[in-house]
């Protein structure tokens, strides 16, 4: 069935979706999770495997060590030994030697040497099994090194180990296992020593690497030399894997041996005196087999599941979504302009009750709608009202606003007005005795005493001085008259309507001037002035908001006060004027109200709670914002900040 709108999103396309997210997703996690726990268990598998295997060769060596140490110590204590060294006997001693090698299959090599070291017999046990000597190191070149010998400090034996490189091409090596023994006569006298040697050839390596079924490798710390089961092996650096053990017993890493994964461990071991680590590798390639069949079988059962369950979204969100188009062009051919829709209900189900539903919506919404209208008239009639209402309250708060100025400067006209008036009255009548005073003397009959007696009567000398002195009262009250007319003028900027750059300074000073009355004898007012650059703006209006907030900090002070005042730039394009009083100030929940028209927390007849509204108005249309900071009994601090351009609104 095809329809005339389609929906942005489809259902079908979200049902799916959530079959994902809430089968597939589960199932992958736990697939993957599987997976990785189950590499994580070869891994600690063969970790288990090294380990014991490590335990299994560390005892092997721990075996050897105190079987050579018994051997040779039995030996050292041989009576027909001792007597034969002591009297350098050398074919008896070699004889005595080639029976031990004969019966016992411990020692691969036995070296006897003399008091002063020297060697006099070199027996070998041969591959075959055959005891051969040496004639060709008997020859008395080879001495034990005094160094060699005083290592031996209070011990009778000295175990050591020597490793050997390679001598040609495709050998391993070799390393001995050596054990050093003082030969002592009856009464404890040196009279030699027994040098008895244990060989890890590379049979016995091929051999313990069959027995295990692992790589193997032995090296000491101090030497560059290792052996290996592999050739690869030998090929590297002894500090390659020295740098991996570290300072613990033994560690695990992983290694690629001919493009083949092994698990490496590294374990510390002691031959005697020496020190030495041995390294074991276990080949990952057959659990690697496994995991990739568990890996086949994994995916093959996930991919099985998500076809099964994107079949199912598919023929459910079918069953789903055909009613649901059905009621969706009911919809769409309906008209609530000239009645109800008419849905049809073709199921049962919970999306029939949606269509029956909503078919009784589209009826209450038929009927509200003509209802709606109506209130839509009466509300048009009511905000028509309500702005004009509106209107006469801004007007009112504009009025008391100006009101209170007018108080304020009719206040301080009323002074400088007054002692000009005040001073008139003495003028007057210094004038008309003056003008007597000239009248008499232009008469005829006068003389020059009866001039001396009226200039007496009248106290010229007294009017000589106080008339300049009333002349500049009049004088400075007329001045202060014209001061305050002018700054009126300044602040009011009637003729300056449209944007002006200014000197935000200037109106500061032309506001305060105007607020002389309410703040004089009373508050002092403390001036931090920045260099500001001119500010682009509707002059007026911003002297409308100094004048508010500067009368509100007037009015916040009881008695003797101060307000701060300071100016500064803020960034590279806007200015911040911070005007702070030490009045009462104001709790948390006065400050969150009071930019909202009408609230006031002064009397009905001094404040209609519209001041700070149009003044947070007027800098908003600015393009710049008004702040507000102030605790109880900590005075109030308003932040007017203003970009260096306004703009136009």
């Amino acid at each position: 069935m095809e329809f005339k709108r389609r929906p942005k999103k489809s259902l079908r396309s979200l049902l799916m979706m959530w079959f994902v997210i809430f089968s597939v997703t589960p199932m992958a996690f736990i697939t993957g999770f599987s997976l990785i726990k189950y590499e994580q268990a070869i891994d600690q598998e063969l970790s288990k495997r090294l380990l014991g295997n490590g335990r299994e060769i560390g005892i092997i060596l721990s075996d050897f060590e105190e079987g050579l140490r018994d051997s040779s110590l039995r030996h050292a204590n041989d009576r027909s030994f001792i007597f034969h060294l002591t009297n350098n006997n050398r074919p008896q001693l070699r004889d005595i030697v080639r029976r031990w090698m004969s019966t016992e299959l411990l020692a691969q090599r036995i070296w006897v040497y003399n008091r002063e070291g020297r060697l006099d017999a070199a027996m070998y046990r041969e591959s075959d099994g055959r005891v051969e000597r040496k004639p060709h190191l008997e020859t008395g070149d080879i001495f034990l090194s005094e160094d060699f010998l005083e290592s031996f400090g209070g011990s009778q034996q000295l175990a050591l180990v020597d490793i050997q490189a390679p001598s040609g091409e495709g050998e391993r090596g070799w390393m001995e296992l050596v054990v050093f023994t003082q030969v002592l006569s009856a009464t404890g006298r040196l009279v030699g020593f027994l040098e008895e040697v244990i060989s890890i050839d590379e049979v016995f390596l091929s051999n313990l690497r069959n027995r295990v079924n692992l790589e193997i490798l032995f090296a000491r710390p101090g030497s560059e030399t290792l052996i290996s089961t592999h050739e690869d092996l030998t090929l590297q650096p002894v500090h390659f894997f020295k740098d991996r053990l570290g300072g613990e017993l033994f560690e695990f890493f992983d290694y690629t041996l001919r493009e083949e994964p092994y698990r490496f461990m590294l374990k510390r071991l002691n031959w005697g005196e020496a020190e030495l680590f041995v390294g074991l590798g276990a080949s990952k390639s057959s659990a690697r087999a496994v995991l990739r069949d568990i890996n086949y079988a994994f995916f093959s059962v996930f991919a099985t599941i998500v076809v099964l369950l994107l079949v199912m979204s598919l023929v459910i969100s079918r069953v789903l979504l055909r009613p649901l188009y059905q009621m969706l062009e009911g919809i769409d051919s309906a008209d609530l302009t000239q009645g109800p829709a008419q849905i049809p209900i073709t199921t049962e189900t919970e999306i029939g009750l949606l269509a029956e539903s909503f078919a009784d919506m589209s009826k209450r919404t038929f009927e509200t709608q003509k209802a709606l209208k109506d209130k839509i008239r009466e509300l048009e009639e009511a905000y028509i009202e309500i702005r004009d209402t509106q209107a006469k309250l801004v007007h009112t708060a504009k009025m008391a606003s100006v009101g209170q100025l007018v108080a304020g400067v009719a206040h301080e006209l009323n002074n400088p007005i007054g002692f000009i008036y005040s001073n008139m009255t003495h003028l007057k009548d210094y004038s008309e005795k003056l003008m007597a005073l000239v009248d008499e003397l232009e008469s005829e009959k006068s003389d020059l005493d009866e001039i001396k007696r009226k200039i007496k009567k009248i106290d010229y000398d007294y009017i000589k001085q106080d008339m300049p002195k009333l002349i500049q009262s009049c004088e400075d009250g007329a001045r202060r008259t014209r001061d305050i007319v002018l700054g009126l003028r300044n602040f009011s900027r009637l003729e300056e309507a449209q944007l002006k750059e200014v000197d935000i300074h200037e109106g500061l000073d032309n506001t305060l001037r105007l607020l002389t009355g309410e703040i004089k004898n009373r508050i002092q007012v403390e001036k931090d002035y920045g260099t500001l650059p001119p500010v682009l703006c509707y002059p007026s209006q911003l002297n409308q908001v100094f004048m508010n907030i500067l009368s509100n900090a007037a009015q916040a002070i009881e008695g003797e006060g101060t307000i701060w005042i300071r100016t500064e730039t803020s960034g590279q394009d806007q200015v911040k004027i911070s005007i702070r009083d030490s009045g009462r100030g104001m709790s948390k929940a006065t400050v969150d109200k009071i930019f909202d028209p009408f609230f006031t927390t002064k009397s009905l007849s001094r404040g209609t709670g519209l001041g700070l509204s149009i003044s947070y108005g007027i800098v908003q249309k600015h393009g710049g914002d008004l702040l507000v900071h102030s605790e109880p009994g900590k005075g109030t601090e308003f932040v007017i900040v203003l970009p260096l351009k306004a703009v136009s609104n």
